[in-house]
């Protein structure tokens, strides 16, 4: 009887044994064969965020071999997703679809804002630069930006622009216009940008800026009509739009740019293979073709150079918003 219990305990030894090596087996499961990587996208679908993030993230399941999910967390001008990300596991499996506002613009915009932008993440890849651009209706009868001018100046019922967020570069694009201008506009913020460009070609709101990327839809059905850029030089994708100190507003140049973050401590391996898988999916023919096409300027890049671009961004982007007194309402 002894010898028989004896062996029953060895074997139940022996299997709580097998299955914590199996256990601890999972666990130490090399990147990324563990399970599925989340791309968290903080804004709205149908965004030039949204574009990318559903891009990369096709191209890196095929590349990984492992599924990347893209999840939409909008919200307090992508702070909402940026939280998330910044609390999740450091392990290489929750990535962000980062911009100027998540990574740059907020940090100054928002005073108790619950993440920060360079401690809280690694940088892993520029993306792209995308222009801003100025809107209004098609049907608003303002048909350049001397036009929209008059009516700002002439009518205050009509100071009113969209964006897609408080914070972001088309938010501060609207307050740098009425700076330029010396007028008081109201500012009207979306939680996305369909929405807020859904509201400007329906005439609720007058004008807004934002990327050509979301705005080509639109234009080409005849719902928005496209006044000016806000880059130093006309975009090729629009060779006959003036920029916007070639329609009369001196001094005003403004873009934005898209990027992918981990959360702080993602080993150094995983995001330098990241990194380079993001710069090899940006060079692929397809990719370069629909991201051009919304006219974006494709970059890539290691996680060092997007750290370089932050140190110059944050500290610009604090000085606009002093200047400006922009707010976060």
């Amino acid at each position: 009887m002894q010898s028989t219990t004896r062996g029953l305990i060895a074997q139940l030894g022996l299997a709580a044994l097998c299955a914590s090596f199996t256990l601890n087996a999972c666990a130490q499961a090399p990147w990324p064969t563990a399970k599925p990587i989340t791309y968290v996208v903080p804004f709205t679908p149908g965004g030039s965020t949204d574009v990318i993030g559903r891009t990369l993230a096709q191209k890196l399941t095929e590349s990984l071999k492992q599924t990347v999910v893209v999840e939409n967390k909008p919200g307090t001008a992508g702070g909402i997703g940026a939280s998330y990300v910044a609390k999740a596991a450091p392990d290489g499996y929750t990535l962000i679809g980062g911009t100027i506002s998540t990574h740059a613009i907020n940090a100054s915009l928002y005073p108790n804002l619950p993440y920060d932008p360079v401690k809280d993440f690694e940088p892993v890849s520029l993306v792209a630069f995308l222009p801003n651009v100025l809107l209004v209706g098609a049907n608003s009868g303002i048909n350049s930006v001397a036009e929209l001018v008059e009516v700002l100046k002439k009518d205050p019922n009509r100071r009113t622009f969209a964006s897609s967020g408080a914070g972001t570069s088309t938010h501060l694009a609207g307050e740098l216009l009425g700076d330029r201008l010396g007028i008081q506009l109201t500012h009207i913020p979306y939680k996305g940008t369909p929405p807020a460009m859904t509201d400007v070609a329906t005439g609720q709101v007058v004008f807004m800026f934002d990327q050509l990327t979301a705005a080509i839809p639109l234009i080409n059905a005849g719902k928005l009509k496209l006044l000016a850029v806000t880059t130093e030089q006309r975009l090729p994708i629009a060779k006959d739009t003036p920029t916007m100190i070639e329609a009369g507003v001196p001094d005003f140049q403004m873009f934005s740019w898209q990027a992918v973050y981990a959360p702080k401590g993602t080993p150094k391996p995983i995001v330098d293979r990241l990194s380079a898988e993001i710069t090899a999916a940006l060079k692929l023919p397809d990719v370069q073709t629909k991201l051009t096409e919304m006219g974006m300027v494709i970059v890539g890049g290691s996680p060092r150079e997007l750290a370089a671009l932050m140190d110059k961004e944050i500290p610009r982007w604090a000085e606009l918003i002093k200047k400006s007194k922009a707010t976060a309402n």
